[in-house]
């Protein structure tokens, strides 16, 4: 299945999109969020659909395409995970999971504008795969475990400010990671049965120009492992947005520069879906 949410922001209607057109889920699930997959209200879908119980939604390409998760919970990232960007920034491949964590109302649309923040000289993508929690998970006994808590994946570009991230930071990320629009998501969350997380083709562009180019088979840490490990230290909620860490290219090498007000990011990764970013200036 590939879910949505299209419309205004703060009015978004949850969708189901198909070979054969857009379909509103509104009758079925008040949201595409943590009730929504803890209920099992979308386990109906398959057979609604096959019923024709679920309306079209007429001139769903004309809508705005909203993030296809309600804000959630949490948004927990992994830090340097491809041995490639580890180097890029200057460090070892990491031996355990770094975590860290971004405000939940960084999430935004595909295609929304983005501000570069003031006083940002050092604003940068990170195209990621997204892995949107569907069962709460605590003290997963093993990594084979978590793959049943796994409602689906979506593209996400985890914007940073490297500034902000490293040199007035204080010790921690957050500072970098926290800017209004620094998350966007989307622009759909596809079902595990449609797409294998583990081996996805994932990259972006700065202005039409190629950045990065890679696979989510490179991730030190793979998807499994990763929501393991993070269960022996806090309950993943119903809802909860995991981002896998980004690959080779970004501007913190060195190599490109960092996004200025006028720049468009586009990023995609295979099956999930591509976005655009025009970004403006605070």
């Amino acid at each position: 299945m590939r879910y949505a949410r299209l419309g205004p922001i703060g009015q978004e209607t949850p969708v189901v999109i198909t070979d054969s057109g857009t379909f509103d889920l509104s009758s079925v699930v008040e949201d595409i969020n943590g009730a929504a997959f803890a209920s099992g209200s979308l386990d109906l879908v398959p057979s609604l659909l096959a019923s024709g119980a679920l309306p079209a939604v007429e001139d769903a390409d004309a809508l705005r395409i909203g993030s296809p998760i309600a804000r959630p919970g949490a948004v927990y990232c992994i830090g340097m995970n491809y041995a490639a960007h580890a180097a890029e920034s200057g460090s070892e491949p990491p031996k355990i999971p770094i975590l860290f964590l971004k405000p939940s109302n960084t999430v935004v649309g595909p295609f929304d504008d983005v501000d570069v923040p003031q006083k940002s000289l050092k604003t940068d993508w990170e195209v990621e795969l997204g892995v949107v929690i569907g069962e709460n998970a605590l003290y997963l006994e093993s990594p084979e475990d978590a793959a049943a808590h796994i409602a689906g994946y979506v593209t996400a570009n985890d914007l940073s400010e490297r500034e902000f991230q490293l040199e007035i930071s204080g010790g921690q990320w957050s500072k970098g990671k926290a800017s209004p629009g620094f998350t966007p998501v989307g622009p759909w969350l596809v079902t595990p049965d449609e797409v294998d997380g583990g081996n996805l083709h994932l990259r972006s562009w700065v202005n039409g120009e190629p950045r990065q180019d890679s696979s989510t088979a490179d991730l030190i840490f793979g998807i499994n492992h990763i929501i393991w490990h993070l269960s022996q230290y806090m309950e993943l909620e119903a809802g909860d947005l995991i981002l896998t860490g980004t690959p080779e290219g970004v501007a913190l090498s060195g190599r490109f520069p960092y996004i200025a007000a006028g720049d468009v990011v586009e990023i995609d990764i295979e099956g999930l879906g591509r976005q655009r970013t025009l970004f403006g200036q605070a």
